[in-house]
């Protein structure tokens, strides 16, 4: 193998794919990045058999081959190269690569390309589905962050992705919270398919698809066990969760009786203010509404009290339907549920005090996100 092409954009590509590579495995090759000379262009692939991550960089290609180097080695080694032309030539016999970039060298001794795992590739399949690239990301930056952590329930480590019709429906639930963000696709979809797909493998999705792209497809492995989402530059492969998601639509509440419309930004202060002391008091944060009457609007009180620290107490003016009332919630999730909104406005609904609180952006329909309740006693 013998090639050059651009320090810049070997930087990049080795960021996109690194990834994938496996921190602590027991298969050492998986440590390591492959590089291919792939139709007129370099193919980086990483993988950790869970995910997998190829993408192909711009290259004057002059001898094909292939070879697996170290990832951290060789990211560190380019990453601190200057921003000029690099050469690789490939030593067949000894597998070792030679990189040469203005006045530097370094030879990385690597393994042969064999024996790194075969990652699924697109073929000349239909995709299931496709999506405009910045809604994608938009869609799994509010979703995927509401997903378990914990391996005790595996099927919540995943998105539940259903596609009807001309529609994609993503949700996201560790027990305590939900995220759903229905979409419109640009294409109707050939068959349903209902996927749970690791937050994780979206959430890497999410990081490198670039803006430039028309659209990102969407494929099904013919043994339905892996997922595909293809560019014209990258591709994340990712093995899907067997198992049953919770109903969602069981759980995403019908009806309210308060409903409080709010401006997003002061709510983002005052329970940054109300955080401070939850953290010390169970991360516990009480929401009281009140509606408004003839004499001015309605308002929120957000408060939190520690006792060994003090408390804090701070309201805002808010449009309230219904009779008020009040919630207490962990002040982590509520946060987390306001900073996935965007729009200027919030709507908090609630039923009572032992009721999940709905979050919705005002304005902008197809998402919500519901926060269980803490007790108080």
């Amino acid at each position: 193998m013998k090639l050059s092409c651009l320090q810049e954009n070997l930087k990049r590509g080795l960021a996109i794919v690194s990834h994938a590579v496996a921190g602590k495995s027991t298969l050492p090759i998986l440590s390591n990045i492959l590089l291919a000379s792939d139709d007129g262009r370099l193919k980086l692939a990483a993988t950790n058999l869970e995910i997998g991550i190829t993408c192909w960089i711009g290259a004057k290609i002059e001898d094909e081959g292939a070879v697996t180097v170290p990832a951290k080695l060789l990211s560190d080694v380019v990453g601190s190269l200057p921003n000029d032309r690099i050469d690789l030539a490939l030593d067949v016999r000894t597998q070792t690569l030679n990189l040469k970039c203005a006045r530097f060298e370094t030879n990385i001794k690597g393994t042969e390309a064999g024996e790194f795992p075969t990652i699924p590739t697109i073929d000349d399949r239909i995709p299931a589905a496709v999506f405009p690239p910045v809604l994608l990301r938009e869609t799994i930056e509010q979703v995927a962050f509401a997903a378990a952590t914990e391996e005790t329930r595996p099927v919540l480590q995943g998105v539940q992705l259903r596609l009807r019709d001309n529609r994609a429906i993503f949700a996201a639930a560790d027990g305590f919270r939900l995220a759903q963000r229905i979409i419109e696709l640009p294409e109707p979809i050939a068959q349903q398919q209902e996927l749970i797909i690791p937050a994780r493998a979206l959430t890497e999705l999410a990081r490198i698809v670039d803006d430039d792209e028309s659209l990102v497809e969407m494929m099904i492995t013919p043994g339905g066990g892996q997922v595909l989402f293809h560019t014209s530059t990258v591709d994340l492969v990712s093995r899907l969760i067997d198992g049953r998601f919770p109903d969602v639509d069981r759980v995403i509440p019908q009806q309210y009786k308060t409903r409080a419309v709010l401006d997003r930004q002061e709510l983002t202060k005052a329970v940054r203010l109300a955080s401070f002391f939850a953290v010390a008091s169970s991360n516990i944060v009480r929401l009281h509404m009140e509606p408004g009457g003839e004499m001015g609007p309605g308002r929120i009180t957000i408060s939190a009290n520690a006792v060994e620290i003090g408390d804090n107490k701070g309201q805002i003016d808010a449009t309230i339907q219904g009779d008020g009332g009040q919630i207490a919630l962990n002040v982590k999730f509520l946060s987390d549920a306001i900073a996935a909104i965007s729009t200027p406005q919030i709507a908090l609904e609630t039923q009572s005090p032992q009721h999940p609180a709905v979050f919705k952006p005002v304005g902008a329909d197809g998402y919500i996100h519901i926060v269980m309740p803490m007790t108080v006693r």
